[in-house]
């Protein structure tokens, strides 16, 4: 009698198991995406309606600043009682966020709005990757969020030129009065996802800090880069606020870390402290590039935000190619980035009018590339190197540093531009000042491996 063992094929992420939730976590992804593109594009616009060119930093890293409390709660929320109910709290309230920023009258009732947006996104990021780590199977943890950062590419096509089309054509406010209106039934692909799809035991947690005690230290650290911000923004006092900002963050940080994450020690501090530094970089430089080609290149809106288009366009290749296949780690995430540097100090170059505008996107694809392959990789490795029931806080300390980092480069470019005015080497400086923090991160990228 001969016997034949048939070896089932694996499951992919779309699979029936999968497909639902998958399709559902893309949708809002995609919605959050075309909001991030839509901001950047409209903002030059916001700031001077709103008689808020002082506060235009604020817009960006205010949002990132609630995430910093935001990720705490919803790490924390997720390891306990599981990612659902977080997750729906963090869609609602994102919702909730757009609608204020979208109705406000004035630029302090939108930072408000942006806030509450900030606060939203933060929960659902981080109980998304506790959802990740208990729906898929750790063999698909590269794939599912290589197929997130695809969800950049329809909005990173049509998002800028769209945004740019409707703020000059109606008005920057129908821009987050839709998002809020497409995220509804984008809401409820990802229920039927949730209810279909089998998730694994919640595994048993070992000993955490208590979560007031972390909520404190995140409060503090959210008061300290808002203070960094309002500083950076500011000029005579600014400074002693933006010194005072630091201080509450040198402070707080290293208790929402992996001990040693602030000298990048090897392994998970090391993975946590490149996100925050890759994140810094990226969103420093992006946050006023098409601010410098509006007001130094005479771009018009629409056009200075498809610079934002091919690097969306490259971050999602860059991610797609990492999830395909299997590559050493390290090699992949100094490649990133390098790419990111190389990137950030072509924008530097393109505030000269002696340099082609079409140089910077060349330099947005170049850096687009990089935190493409570099985001994933540091996603998989931050579930693959924590311990049973700690996703959701070591996710959290990555969201925690991905927020503060940012902050504080948008920061410290704010004081640039608040000290020095928007003069040609103003740009060139603050470019140069994130392409710095850039070249830090090849470095350290070294020591992710245990």
């Amino acid at each position: 009698m001969t016997t034949t063992t048939t070896t089932a094929p694996a499951e992919g992420i779309f699979a029936v198991r999968h497909r639902a939730l998958t399709v559902g976590l893309v949708a809002i992804i995609t919605l959050v995406a075309f909001e991030y593109l839509a901001v950047a594009t409209a903002m030059p616009v916001v700031a001077d309606e709103l008689h808020g060119q002082g506060l235009y930093a604020l817009a960006f890293s205010g949002a990132l600043a609630a995430g910093v409390v935001a990720t705490v709660l919803g790490g924390r929320w997720s390891d306990v009682s599981g990612p659902v109910a977080p997750l729906w709290t963090g869609v609602a309230t994102f919702i909730a966020g757009l609608v204020v920023a979208g109705a406000a009258p004035t630029m302090d009732v939108f930072l408000a709005g942006r806030f509450v947006q900030g606060f939203g996104g933060g929960v659902f990021q981080v109980s998304m990757y506790v959802l990740v780590s208990r729906a898929y199977p750790a063999t698909l943890h590269p794939r599912v969020f290589s197929v997130f950062a695809t969800a950049w590419v329809v909005p990173s096509m049509v998002g800028p030129a769209v945004a740019g089309f409707v703020v000059e054509n109606t008005g920057w406010r129908w821009i987050f009065g839709g998002v809020a209106v497409l995220v509804l039934p984008a809401a409820l692909l990802l229920l039927r996802g949730l209810t279909t799809t089998p998730m694994s035991e919640r595994p048993p947690r070992g000993e955490l800090t208590p979560i007031g005690r972390r909520l404190g230290w995140a409060m503090l650290a959210a008061t300290g880069a808002a203070l960094m911000q309002y500083g950076g923004a500011a000029r005579g006092a600014g400074l002693l606020l933006l010194l005072a900002g630091l201080a509450l963050l040198a402070g707080s940080l290293p208790r929402l870390l992996p001990a040693g994450a602030l000298r990048a020690a090897r392994g998970l501090p090391a993975v946590v402290g490149l996100r925050g530094i890759a994140a810094g970089a990226i969103m420093g430089g992006e946050a006023f590039l098409p601010l410098m080609l509006n007001q130094q290149r005479g771009l018009t809106l629409t056009m200075a935000g498809l610079t934002l288009t091919g690097g969306a366009l490259s971050w999602s290749f860059g991610s797609w190619v990492v999830g395909r296949k299997r590559m050493d780690r390290v090699l992949v995430l100094r490649s990133g980035m390098v790419l990111i540097t190389v990137g950030l100090a072509l924008m530097a170059v393109t505030v000269f009018t002696a340099v082609p505008v079409a140089v910077a996107f060349l330099a947005e694809i170049i850096a687009g590339l990089g935190i493409g392959i570099v985001y994933p990789t540091l996603s998989v490795l931050v579930l693959e190197l924590s311990r049973p029931g700690e996703a959701g806080e070591n996710s959290a300390s990555m969201g925690v540093a991905e927020s503060v980092y940012t902050v504080v480069s948008i920061a410290v470019a704010g004081a640039v531009q608040a000290v020095l005015g928007a003069a040609t080497l103003t740009y060139v400086l603050s470019f140069v000042l994130v392409a710095l923090l850039a070249a830090a991160g090849a470095l350290v990228a070294g020591r992710v491996r245990t």
